[in-house]
């Protein structure tokens, strides 16, 4: 089974729909924090709900597309990142990330979004790797700016929240720009 440690001791490993049940069980603990962040297709509830949720990205990783993995800490899943678009022959990916509240504040996705980055220009040879956020969310903009991003642009009205919208920005990182020694 693949596993991969991060520096805080918590582990990196590919959620695949066999964990539908732990995935449920860990979006009860998120749900409600994450909503505003994410889309809405992801903050499913249930278990047969959470496992397709698994399996779209599962069928998505077979054909080299979107990936998802999770944050294990002590044992308990507690987030995750994800390629939510990974395009090889276009050498561009997109990566996104979750926290449950409790998991907060101690680097677990900026260190999972390092090793998926590393991977990305490393092993796959990847070329540009973005970032994108709701405009409010100050936390997220952050990660992307520790893992060495550029906040390229602001899509005006783009985020739909509701009745309303909110603007995205739009970070990216090129393999040129990728710094191994600081990850």
């Amino acid at each position: 089974m693949f596993a991969h440690q991060l520096p805080s001791g918590a582990e990196l490993r590919p959620l695949e729909p066999w964990q539908g049940a732990e995935f449920a069980d860990h979006l009860d603990r998120a749900r409600e924090h994450i909503r505003p962040w994410v889309g809405p297709t992801f903050v499913t509830a249930g278990v047969e709900a959470a496992t397709a949720t698994l399996t779209r990205y599962a069928t998505a990783t077979a054909a080299d597309g979107a990936r998802i993995y999770g944050i294990w800490s002590g044992g308990t899943l507690v987030g995750g990142v994800m390629f939510v678009g990974f395009d090889a022959p276009r050498g561009v990916a997109e990566l996104g990330c979750w926290l449950e509240p409790g998991a907060e504040g101690r680097g677990l996705v900026s260190e999972a979004c390092r090793a998926l980055v590393r991977w990305a220009f490393e092993i796959r040879g990847l070329h540009r790797i973005e970032w994108r956020c709701r405009a409010t969310n100050a936390r997220s903009g952050a990660v992307a700016q520790r893992l060495g991003m550029t906040l390229e642009g602001t899509l005006r009205q783009s985020w739909p929240m509701g009745d309303a919208f909110d603007d995205t920005q739009i970070w990216a990182l090129l393999s040129a720009e990728w710094q191994p020694e600081l990850a």
